[in-house]
């Protein structure tokens, strides 16, 4: 008799296949049968109506911290993932020289906006190699499966302290040994792969950037000697892909043998760049080197709004003076008090923010009860205000404070150089790209995209309208299997004997996205952009149910992934 028995679903099995009819049974937390199930289990779950789909893997996660406190895993766990990778990006907290750890909550606040007040007194910094990190991982039951990669900043640190940070120092021949062997340790203790940030975007909060952007081929040559000593872990890059960059990371990945996955994103400044690093993706595997481009499936977006991390009147004079009201008390005086609200729409500080916001209010738009994450260009704040007759500061200013003062504008600032997601429809459809770029876990007080593997179902299988959308087996694919396969969890993703029974029963037509909101549930009572999804009735991890109906059961079966898994579908 099996352990569970799912009846009636339509089963989209991660292979990429069409839907079809099906039962599926469960035991001992894998996946017996999917078919025509005769025996009874001994519970069983009427999937009539509903899909019936393997949990989903999201691959670029910054629960580093979060993930030492919280076993809950919100937000990721609210939109069905039952395995979330974290570790990207080059930041992390392992390993770590005791009296240092300032220092990495320093880097990790400023580039994933995760503050640092929050990370000081969430982790307890009960480890200082890597494996010890993974220990600490490995004691929490969860919700879900959990996998880290080892990261640059955290391991260059390690080994050359605070010539670490300084990037006009490079590593001794002695430093550049104990990278390879601290790489070559951490793979073996199960890291799922080494990561690194080569863009200028990525800064500590004290304004130096990253550590690991100036690291030169030697370095990238130590990194990638351990990975092949362990024959183990993919090589994460986020790059901005300058002249000659992708030659560098195709070195580096040949000679570790391993995977490269590199973020592939539109930026305005260069919006056709992006198709230059996928070619060269194409090109490596033409040469045998496995590669692919991590992409997203909406735009990168700031909110913007009274308490979120952006406020467009923040650096105003005379909002601040005001900024210690209650919310909607601030609200009421920002729609009412005529005198604050010229000054603030009038009178803008002529500064760098302003000018930004400036931009910003030509491409940012409400963000709706129903969010749209395909806006039209004539929704802008800019081009709403034109028609109006009125400045967009105007039309921004009573946006935001509306009601209670909690509404929000989404301001697309990567993806979206067109107006339209068509340039993500292209990234998405190509063999050689994989599902990421959700950040869940970071950004808490700018972008809430952690939602991203419902909104990959619901806009380009189901609503989408200004343009072409996606066959649904083929998203569910990307996301499960795909994703799965791409980090060597070959034993989830896929609805067959023999894996593991990460499952997802959704009711399609109810899938969906509430608006972001603002909550205050962080250690020292910080504040985070959440987002709740509805239409997930059962999200079941090894078998296990973990929430029904969006609330949790209080199962946690949960556990660390440690390095490559073995695929069912070769014994």
């Amino acid at each position: 008799m099996a352990d569970l028995v799912i009846r009636n679903g339509s089963v989209v099995d991660g292979s990429g296949g069409p839907p079809r009819m099906a039962d599926v049974a469960i035991n001992d937390g894998v996946v017996v049968e999917v078919g025509d199930v005769t025996g009874r289990g001994r519970r069983e779950i009427d999937a009539d109506g509903q899909l019936v789909v393997p949990g989903w893997v999201d691959i670029h996660t910054h629960y580093d911290g979060q993930a030492t406190w919280d076993p809950e895993m919100t937000p990721s766990s609210w939109h069905g993932v039952t395995t979330a990778v974290f570790g990207n990006c080059g930041v992390g907290f392992a390993p770590v020289q005791p009296g240092t750890e300032d220092y990495l909550i320093n880097l990790m606040e400023g580039v994933e906006d995760i503050p640092g007040t929050v990370l000081a007194e969430g982790m307890d910094f009960c480890w200082t190699s890597y494996p010890e990190y993974l220990d600490t991982l490995e004691r929490m039951p969860r919700v879900m499966d959990i996998g880290s990669q080892l990261p640059h900043g955290a391991l260059r640190f390690f080994v050359m302290g605070e010539r670490g940070a300084d990037h006009a120092e490079v590593p001794s021949p002695d430093e550049l040994e104990r990278i390879e062997s601290l790489v070559a340790e951490a793979l073996n203790a199960g890291a799922l792969g080494f990561t690194t940030s080569r863009t200028t975007k990525h800064k500590a909060a004290d304004g130096r950037l990253t550590p690991s952007l100036s690291a030169g081929d030697p370095e990238l040559a130590a990194v990638a000697r351990g990975m092949r000593a362990a024959g183990a872990g993919v090589l994460q890059v986020n790059s901005d892909f300058g002249p000659g960059e992708f030659a560098h990371l195709r070195a580096a990945a040949e000679l570790s043998g391993r995977p490269l996955s590199v973020l592939l994103l539109q930026v305005d400044r260069s919006p056709e760049l992006w198709r230059e690093t996928l070619a060269d993706i194409r090109s490596a595997n033409a040469a045998g080197i496995a590669a692919n481009g991590q992409v997203g499936c909406r735009p990168i977006s700031v909110l913007l709004g009274l308490d979120v991390s952006v406020n467009p009147f923040g650096n105003h004079r005379a909002y601040r003076d005001i900024a210690h009201l209650p919310t909607p008390e601030r609200a009421r005086r920002l729609r009412n008090d005529e005198a604050l609200r010229s000054a603030l729409v009038n009178d803008r500080p002529a500064d760098a923010f302003s000018k930004w916001m400036d931009y910003a209010l030509t491409r940012a738009s409400e963000l709706g009860k129903v969010p749209d994450y395909e806006p039209d260009p004539r929704d802008t704040v800019a081009a709403r205000a034109a028609e109006l007759g009125v400045s967009g500061w105007q039309l921004a200013l009573d946006l935001l404070s509306e009601g209670d003062g909690g509404g929000l504008l989404l301001f697309p600032f990567e993806n979206y150089t067109g107006g339209s997601l068509d340039v993500i429809r292209e990234m998405l459809a190509d063999q050689h790209t994989i599902c990421g770029i959700g950040d869940a876990g970071a950004h808490v007080g700018t972008i809430c995209d952690a939602s991203y593997p419902t909104y990959l179902l619901t806009h380009w299988a189901r609503d989408r309208t200004r343009g072409e959308g996606l066959p649904l087996e083929f998203l569910v694919h990307k996301q499960t299997r795909g994703n799965a396969l791409a980090y060597g969890l070959a034993d989830r993703g896929l609805l067959a004997p023999g894996f593991r029974a990460d499952i997802n029963i959704v009711d399609f037509d109810a899938l969906g996205l509430d608006r972001p909101k603002l909550v205050y549930d962080l250690p020292t009572g910080g504040k985070r952009l959440v987002q709740r999804s509805s239409g997930y009735r059962h999200t079941l991890v090894a078998g296990v149910e973990v929430s029904s109906d969006g609330e949790f059961t209080g199962e946690r079966p949960g556990r660390l992934v440690r390095g490559a898994q073995p695929d069912p579908l070769r014994g």
